[in-house]
């Protein structure tokens, strides 16, 4: 019996709006230029601190230069709106975020629900739809491994082991230390007589789990099947090219059982003498 997981959701923090500054005015001075809608001006040079010979030059340049301070428009940088735009621009990511992963939990709950009813075809879709809803959000990154493990139980339990073995990788990549789904990738590699993998990720499983006595035990189970399938491809690869040898050979009216292999126990290689 496979054991389904349910993980709660990450609390999404959602950022506080910050109070948009407000802008001080002081009353004009006559040696001092005033900004229209902002602060007031510090170490701006006025009409009165310039040198001009004639007064009415003077009080005209002033004028001008403060019309000039008036029009200008704030800087983004100052514009309350501005910031509260961004902020509320952030806030509502957030929230969507959060909403998404509120609908994958419950999509992935609904799956757990129905793997136990045995329907495992049905669980599966509420798995993908889960996964569809959560995204690549950081904070959905748990979920996300969660639901591919769940989607290879489901695979195994429906005799479709390369597709358990690529739900189960999904689910390692998101979390390389996920035992479970470590041994569902194990158990679908053993059904696909890929003893060798498999071995790998139950010495991986005790690696991470010391104490795990049924990964340990099915290393001792697979070792003999590993070395038998090794030298079963080994025997068949000798085949294969004793067939090539042949064909080549053949062209000369000869073939590979002319020459005889002589192995050096010295240096464990092998020497070949002709043989009519």
């Amino acid at each position: 019996m496979v054991l389904i997981e349910i993980e709660s959701d990450d609390e999404i923090a959602v950022k506080e709006e910050p109070n948009p500054s407000r802008s001080s005015t002081s009353p004009p001075k006559t040696s001092e230029a005033k900004i229209v809608g902002g602060d007031d001006s510090e170490g701006f040079e006025t009409a009165s601190e310039r040198e001009v010979s004639d007064d009415e030059e003077e009080e005209e340049g002033g004028d001008r230069k403060q019309d000039a301070i008036e029009n200008q428009e704030p800087q983004p940088s100052d514009n309350p709106e501005r910031k509260e735009d961004q902020v509320e621009a952030v806030t509502d990511v957030e929230s969507n975020q959060e909403k998404a992963l509120e609908d994958a939990n419950e999509a992935k709950m609904e799956g757990n629900k129905l793997f136990g009813n045995g329907l495992y075809e049905d669980a599966l879709s509420k798995y993908e739809l889960a996964l569809q809803f959560a995204q690549e959000f950081p904070e959905s990154l748990e979920l996300r491994s969660i639901c591919h493990s769940n989607s290879a139980t489901c695979y195994l339990k429906l005799g479709k082991y390369a597709e358990a073995t690529k739900e189960s990788t999904k689910a390692i990549e998101l979390n390389p230390s996920y035992t479970k789904a470590l041994v569902r990738r194990a158990e679908a590699h053993e059904k696909l007589e890929h003893f060798e993998e498999a071995l790998t990720d139950l010495k991986k499983i005790l690696e991470l789990d010391p104490s795990n006595d049924q990964a340990r035990k099915s290393i001792r189970r697979l070792e003999p099947l590993a070395a038998e399938k090794r030298e079963k491809m080994k025997e068949e690869a000798i085949a294969k090219l004793k067939e090539m040898g042949n064909t080549i050979l053949g062209k000369f009216g000869m073939s590979v059982d002319n020459f005889k292999a002589v192995k050096d126990p010295n240096t464990g290689s092998y020497s070949f003498s002709f043989q009519n």
